[in-house]
């Protein structure tokens, strides 16, 4: 059955795109560069360093209602991951990519200490590869993560949205993936939401559906042994959010779990202020 997508959509990127060039303006732009492979980087604020990583088919854009707050008291450094937007391409591997963001990470002014890690859905998976190779990772956050090898509870079929023509058709199919898998509210799906999303999307290289699928989260924090905060938004349909948790947690006394009252995969965006709460605790602890 085709997907009935609603033209309820916001077709203007203008304000939105101010708004990211704006906050883009205000980081400063670091590269790196670890194995040939040129990893971009945004810097904000100062203070501990604290490191974002975003999902799959994502961008530094995945935490652009979330790097203010944090900066407001850390150092937070947000990069494109390798495959991601503008930074190189690598082989669509996990040992590739974690081992790449390691290299890059001991490059970065600052991070050659103790360092906080968060990471978003793919990124929460490669944040706790990177955390298990690096050794200076204090406290690990995960959001939405992938790799839990649990049951996932999507309802509703993406569209291909690289058919879709520029303009209201784009649009329209990138606001129904929206609601079909990131954000449970579709009255949450603003501007900003449609216009990250969309950026983010088309300049996604990295193939990571299968890695993320594919489990190895519980080994890859058994192999960090640090502390990890887990949460998942409520109606999050890349999870069993409680299930999760409670695979996540189990046995081990440094991992606490949370699940974020209505809120769906893109907890930080949809949730942002429950979550940057969240985090600023967490990592301030």
């Amino acid at each position: 059955m085709t997907p009935q997508i609603s033209s309820n959509t916001p077709v203007n990127p203008e304000p939105p795109r101010a708004e990211a060039a704006a906050l883009a303006h205000r980081a400063e732009r670091i590269v790196t560069g670890a194995g040939g492979c040129r990893v971009v980087w945004r810097r904000f604020g100062e203070g501990r360093p604290v490191i974002l990583l975003h999902g799959g088919h994502g961008s530094w854009l995945h935490w652009v209602r979330n790097i203010e707050a944090l900066a407001a008291q850390r150092t937070v450094w947000a990069p494109d991951m390798p495959g991601f937007g503008e930074s190189d391409d690598i082989v669509s591997d996990l040992s590739a990519m974690a081992g790449t963001l390691a290299a890059a990470i001991r490059q970065l002014p600052g991070c050659t200490d103790e360092i906080d890690l968060a990471g978003f859905a793919f990124g929460g998976l490669v944040a706790a590869n990177v955390a298990a190779a690096l050794g200076t990772v204090r406290r690990l956050a995960l959001l939405g993560s992938a790799g839990h090898g649990g049951i996932r509870r999507q309802q509703r079929a993406l569209v291909d949205w690289r058919k879709a023509a520029d303009g209201a058709a784009l649009a329209q199919a990138m606001r129904y993936n929206l609601e079909a898998f990131m954000i449970a509210d579709p009255a949450r799906v603003d501007a900003m939401a449609l216009y990250a999303h969309t950026e983010s999307c088309r300049h996604t290289r990295f193939r990571s559906k299968h890695i993320s699928r594919a489990g190895g989260l519980r080994d890859a924090l058994d192999r960090f042994g640090g502390e990890v905060l887990l949460a998942w938004g409520e109606h999050d349909v890349t999870a069993d959010p409680a299930a999760a948790v409670a695979a996540m947690t189990q046995g081990s006394a440094q991992r606490q779990g949370c699940i974020i009252p209505d809120a769906g995969h893109w907890v930080q965006y949809e949730a942002h202020e429950p979550v940057n709460a969240l985090l600023g605790g967490w990592l301030a602890s």
